[in-house]
């Protein structure tokens, strides 16, 4: 009787360990991502092709785990594999905090964290465009602050020192935000020059969609992370007219996409930004003329275009783009 006692204490234990482990396998698992561009595979190799970059600050969902590769879902959403290393684990009470914690973001194309409050300090990280970081505080409650930098968090608990003109109050900076379509072009243009990286979305090279999705972000604004998402946002546009050379229906910040006209096939998206001319990446980030008879004429152009489509005046109305102080991604929501 003893034996089978235990036997049975034995399967009940093996029945709890299991029973633990399905309910562990349903719960979501948070991180939050640590590089300033965390390059996410679309398998656990580096030698993968890169689909996308998730930015320092991001909260992910973990999904899989494989050596030291991690599989994540990022807020756009887009689904794939990161080094383990660029990633902190969290738990949902620690995201819940994380996520409402006061931070700066990155409004400099590029920046450094650096151990001390000097250029001449040694660096903890690199920086781009639209990471985010959390305030460090005195014991007086106070941003800390000195020399023309302030102290900073990373998602790891590292800490270090920003030039503050590179960062600014990130719920400031989304409250004070007025997105215009001359703001998203202006900082389209900040990437002209930018070699093309399939799967990039930053200052140091982006796709088509990357630069799209990158200008509308630094002016508060979520889009879709691939052209075949971003050909379904917003309002269709009538562009019939533009093979005849006219684009009185187009306004400065549509999004101009391009493919195969037969198979409907969206593999190219640009920024209209007035006069018959586009901003996009095309082996670098360039502007061209939709015009045929213009010397920048965009080959790829007229012919190919698929749809125009209306961002600006269709956010956070079910349209397929939110705002970011509507994500629950970046701020906690009511």
């Amino acid at each position: 009787m003893k034996r089978i006692a235990a036997l049975l204490s034995v399967v009940a234990a093996l029945l709890g360990s299991a029973a633990s482990f399905a309910q562990n396998a349903d719960a979501t698992r948070y991180g939050v991502v640590e590089f300033s561009a965390n390059y996410m595979r679309e398998k656990p190799g580096f030698p993968e092709e890169n689909g996308n970059q998730a930015l320092m600050g991001t909260v992910v969902e973990l999904l899989d785990s494989e050596s030291y590769w991690v599989k994540i879902k990022s807020p756009e959403p887009y689904t794939a594999w990161v080094v383990d290393m660029g990633i902190v684990e969290m738990t949902k009470e620690q995201i819940d905090a994380y996520i409402a914690a006061p931070k700066y973001i990155v409004t400099a194309e590029i920046s450094h964290v650096f151990v001390n409050p000097s250029l001449k300090a040694a660096r903890v990280c690199d920086l781009v465009m639209g990471d985010l970081l959390r305030i460090a505080y005195t014991s007086k409650g106070k941003p800390e602050a000195k020399k023309g930098f302030v102290k900073v968090t990373l998602p790891s608990g590292k800490t270090g020192w920003v030039c503050s003109k590179d960062v600014k109050d990130f719920t400031k900076w989304v409250g004070g935000l007025n997105p215009t379509a001359d703001s998203v072009i202006d900082i389209a243009m900040l990437f002209v020059g930018v070699p093309y990286l399939w799967g990039g979305n930053t200052i140091k090279g982006t796709d088509c969609s990357g630069l799209t999705r990158s200008a509308f972000m630094m002016n508060g604004i979520l889009l879709p992370r691939n052209t075949s998402q971003q050909i379904k946002v917003g309002d269709e546009v009538d562009f019939s007219g533009v093979k005849d050379g006219d684009f009185s229906k187009l306004q400065k910040g549509d999004l101009v996409l391009f493919g195969n006209p037969e198979t409907r096939r969206v593999s190219h998206v640009a920024i209209y930004i007035g006069d018959g001319h586009i901003i996009h990446s095309s082996n670098v980030v360039r502007i061209n003329s939709l015009r045929p008879a213009d010397a920048d004429y965009y080959s790829g152009g007229v012919p190919r275009m698929l749809a125009v489509r209306r961002v600006l005046g269709n956010v956070d109305n079910g349209k397929g783009i939110v705002s970011i102080a509507k994500s629950p991604w970046y701020f906690p929501q009511k």
